[in-house]
């Protein structure tokens, strides 16, 4: 056989096996499109966070820490806010007298997943095991099974659809966030980008430690945060957790 008659039909070969794998990386993937936030509040305005218009849910990713997390209920305290914190699995482990503060204080615990990794190669039992995992940590520790989950960086593949399905969890992700995982946010910088999509009804992104962040960065949003829920309650909205945000919100 001449070389190129055995190029040709290796790429015949190979051809089959690509669209296969293309076909099976793009169902993993697709439903991912659902970061994108214009769409997410257009089409899919429950995922996206949409509430009553009165209300705005303020919510924490990566959590807790024992530097960061105690500074955030001090001062949610003060400002009289409860809000909905998502939890990490391997934190609530680390730290498990921290998460039942967080319950005993009023908070809503939800789950983020077991670490904060990215889904990029199809993993489904891994995903339902994982989650099912930080779930269980979360409710078992919060004294309450967990009825929210949003997946690191907001990535939901089709195995972390079916692995919340599997969990009794529903996803939600945001419709404004602060930013404030950035090296170089500040209070007004994180304050700035909330009030630019921050509407009633809306879902607020922060984070309550630099778990996954720049080092530090959760100062700017604890400096922000008087702030924003004055911000709020001069709109005539109130601010509190997923749980108040509408009947819509009831399973």
């Amino acid at each position: 056989m001449d070389e190129g008659a055995a190029v040709r039909r290796a790429v015949s070969a190979a051809v089959p096996v690509l669209g296969v794998s293309l076909a099976a990386a793009l169902a993993h993937i697709g439903p991912a499109a659902t970061w994108l936030p214009g769409p997410r509040r257009r089409w899919l305005p429950r995922l996206a966070g949409q509430g009553r218009p009165g209300h705005v849910a303020l919510t924490f990713d990566d959590g807790p820490h024992p530097e960061s997390t105690p500074r955030f209920l001090d001062a949610l305290d003060g400002l009289g806010v409860r809000a909905t914190f998502f939890l990490l699995g391997e934190n609530v482990v680390r730290h498990p007298a921290l998460a039942r503060e967080l319950a005993r204080r009023g908070h809503e615990l939800a789950v983020h997943g077991w670490t904060h990794d990215q889904p990029w190669l199809p993993s489904p039992v891994r995903d339902t095991r994982e989650l099912l995992r930080a779930a269980h940590a979360v409710g078992e520790t919060g004294g309450a099974a967990p009825r929210w989950y949003r997946p690191p960086y907001g990535i939901l593949t089709s195995g972390r659809w079916a692995a919340a399905r599997r969990a009794g969890l529903r996803p939600v992700l945001w419709t404004a966030w602060g930013k404030d995982w950035r090296s170089d946010a500040t209070p007004a910088s994180v304050r700035a980008t909330a009030a630019s999509a921050l509407r009633g009804g809306g879902t607020l992104l922060l984070h309550d430690t630099d778990h996954t962040s720049a080092p530090g960065s959760w100062r700017a949003t604890l400096g922000a945060l008087p702030e924003i829920v004055g911000d709020c309650r001069s709109a005539g909205l109130t601010v509190g957790p997923l749980a108040e945000h509408g009947p819509d919100w009831e399973r």
